[in-house]
């Protein structure tokens, strides 16, 4: 289980963001990536193809989930850039699930499933 802790800038800001200065919404997109694959430098590789499954802490139930789940995008990234998986693509990642949790903290659970033999 890979987890990470980090206030994450969640759709409907990054929007809005993007709307008054694509540059701003450039460099959201750039330092969370980085500062994602800075937590994960060092973490196990994952074993591919995978489904990755995604449990979001957040502290109440005020957002929604599609507008929460829009941060799985920096951790994929992360993922990639810190060399836990190849790529991004179908090849390497067969899906995910998203839900979510109630908790003190803000960020997300990650474990992945191996799958072996798709067809």
């Amino acid at each position: 289980m890979i987890e990470i802790y980090y206030p994450f800038t969640f759709l409907n800001e990054y929007i809005n963001k993007e709307r008054s200065n694509r540059y701003a919404a450039a460099k959201i997109k750039r330092d969370t990536t980085s500062a994602i694959r800075y937590m994960l430098l060092g973490k196990p590789k994952l074993k591919t193809p995978c489904r990755l499954n995604f449990t979001w802490l957040v502290l109440n139930q005020r957002m929604d989930l599609d507008n929460i789940a829009f941060a799985k995008k920096y951790v994929i990234d992360g993922m990639v850039s810190a060399g836990l998986i190849p790529d991004d693509g179908l090849k390497y990642i067969k899906g995910f699930t998203d839900k979510y949790e109630i908790s003190n903290k803000i960020g997300v659970r990650i474990t992945h499933e191996e799958i072996i033999n798709e067809k």
